[in-house]
């Protein structure tokens, strides 16, 4: 009987070990944002009429430095690559952002990031707008 369970348990952790294995064969999916509202809680807008057309940034900001006060036309969404970043509305909402955060960022609304760290902050933006529609905006 002992035999038998020590058998059964090699068995069962046998098994368990190889549905692992064949789990991380594959591909994997992970949602990393799924937002109908902008991080401040805004809800985002609907698609403007128009031609469809996709962009994606890559934007470095340098080590104690800040963005230009700007908005946004379009819907957009980040994820930060590397650095710390920190997101400030016109209403002083503060988002505070390290390394992998991802975000729905506001649309219509005046705001820059300021990089409070030592290192580049990069983040990859991704704009979902229509043709002749401009990124960004900066209050001049």
């Amino acid at each position: 009987m002992k035999r038998t369970l020590i058998i059964l348990s090699l068995l069962a952790i046998l098994l368990s070990c190889m549905s692992v294995e064949s789990e991380t064969d594959g591909p994997k999916v992970e949602t990393l944002l799924q937002a109908t509202q902008s991080w401040d809680g805004s809800e985002l807008p609907s698609y403007p009429e128009g031609k469809p057309e996709i962009s994606i940034l890559k934007v470095s900001i340098p080590p104690h430095s800040q963005l230009d006060l700007h908005k946004h036309e379009v819907i957009n969404a980040g994820i930060l690559l590397s650095g710390n970043l920190t997101v400030i509305t016109e209403n002083s909402d503060t988002l505070k952002m390290k390394t992998g955060d991802v975000l729905s960022e506001v649309v219509g609304t005046w705001h820059y990031g300021v990089n409070e760290g030592d290192d580049i902050a990069e983040i990859v933006v991704f704009y979902a707008g229509t043709v002749g529609t401009p990124l960004s905006i900066h209050a001049e």
